[in-house]
């Protein structure tokens, strides 16, 4: 198993990177939360994971650790394979997906792209309890502040607008003021889309 590679970035891509290691060049597949923290350069340190296959050997590769983490835990529930948790990092940052999947947060992991009702509802089945005993999350806590979002979608999209956009904006929102109201958000973000 390879844990991960410390080397020179050679090609930079959204969807891959070329590090040169030793005088050989490995091909990683990355996520666009990786193509965003790695800077442009000489050296770079990426945490990696080979997936072996009868006919391929694929290396993926991760800024973070919990990133990498994150990624394990998604391709151990039946029905996701690599590139669709790549897509789920790339459409949504690790500690995002972490708090969807303990807050049983459906209609965020249903969100993107490829992944229906049915397999999103698997997703927070099979990992919540071990995303709440890992992070040691307090699932009261982080309740809340959910309620509230999906409160305020709900409005938005009631107001006619799409309910991916106002996520966008409600999520950025909520992160600058975790302890808004839900008429507040509504406020704030309205005035955003």
């Amino acid at each position: 198993m390879i844990h991960h590679l410390k080397g020179k970035l050679i090609e930079k891509n959204p969807t891959h990177i070329i590090v040169e290691c030793g005088g050989v060049g490995y091909f990683v597949n990355i996520s666009l939360n990786t193509f965003s923290k790695l800077t442009d350069g000489e050296l770079v340190n990426v945490f990696t994971h080979l997936q072996v296959k009868e006919d391929s050997h694929t290396l993926f590769g991760f800024a973070e650790k919990s990133e990498r983490e994150i990624f394990r835990l998604l391709i151990s529930v039946s029905g996701i394979g690599s590139s669709t948790a790549r897509t789920m990092l790339s459409s949504m940052s690790p500690s995002q997906i972490r708090d969807a999947i303990a807050n049983g947060d459906v209609p965020a992991i249903q969100a993107i792209k490829g992944i229906g009702a049915k397999t999103a509802q698997r997703v927070i089945l099979d990992l919540r309890d071990k995303i709440l005993k890992v992070y040691d999350i307090d699932e009261v806590s982080l309740t809340p502040n959910n309620t509230n979002k999906d409160e305020a979608l709900s409005a938005l999209e009631v107001l006619g607008f799409a309910r991916r956009q106002a996520e966008k904006v409600v999520d950025k929102v909520i992160s600058q003021d975790s302890s808004l109201s839900v008429e507040n958000i509504i406020k704030l973000a309205l005035k955003n889309l």
